[in-house]
């Protein structure tokens, strides 16, 4: 009897280690699922929206476009590695359950700008390499801008905001976001 819960036991751990595997391997490589914390993308979506990401754009290195909303890491000031993709996955899992394990600097935003382009912000608009943007998406006329002077969009670099731009932290404040920080794109949002 003994031998055979040993071996009941030993399965049961395989099949969770397999799986917690795969788990992670989709994550890592394909999408995950995590939720909106904030106000900073309102009206597009809500504090507490689920959201479907694709990884697969940032696995393969190619860039996001105009109007794309995406999630990055905002610690822009540090190199980002294959070791964050893997310490994601609990963060991100246990978010979906409790709002105590969020992190704080996964931020959802809309990518506003993209390598080569010119930025200024005056009169509550943004206007990009000589036009004013139309962004119906956004949720109130923009207060002001921190930033008066234009912003020119290195090589390898995008500039993001959020769509309620006077409750949004984004790249006025910590500047363009490596393109290595863009950890993927939603593809769906929904609430529970």
């Amino acid at each position: 009897m003994g031998k055979q819960v040993l071996h009941e036991i030993w399965e049961w751990v395989y099949a969770i280690v397999i799986a917690l595997a795969v788990a992670i391997l989709i994550h890592v490589f394909v999408g995950q699922i995590t939720r909106v914390s904030g106000e900073s993308m309102e009206n597009t979506l809500h504090n507490g929206d689920f959201l479907i990401v694709s990884k697969w754009d940032h696995i393969r290195g190619i860039s996001p476009n105009y109007g794309d909303i995406v999630i990055i890491d905002s610690r822009v000031n540090r190199p980002r590695t294959w070791k964050d993709d893997i310490t994601d996955v609990a963060s991100n899992y246990l978010s979906v359950f409790s709002k105590s394990a969020e992190r704080h600097d996964a931020w959802v935003k809309r990518v506003i700008g993209l390598p080569g382009d010119t930025l200024q912000f005056k009169d509550g608009h943004v206007w990009r390499n000589g036009k004013e943007l139309e962004e119906p998406y956004t949720k109130d006329p923009t207060m002001t801008y921190a930033q008066t002077a234009p912003v020119k969009i290195p090589e390898g670099y995008v500039f993001v905001m959020g769509d309620n731009r006077n409750h949004s932290s984004d790249s006025r404040f910590i500047g363009p976001v490596p393109m290595n920080h863009v950890i993927g794109h939603v593809v769906y949002d929904f609430k529970l």
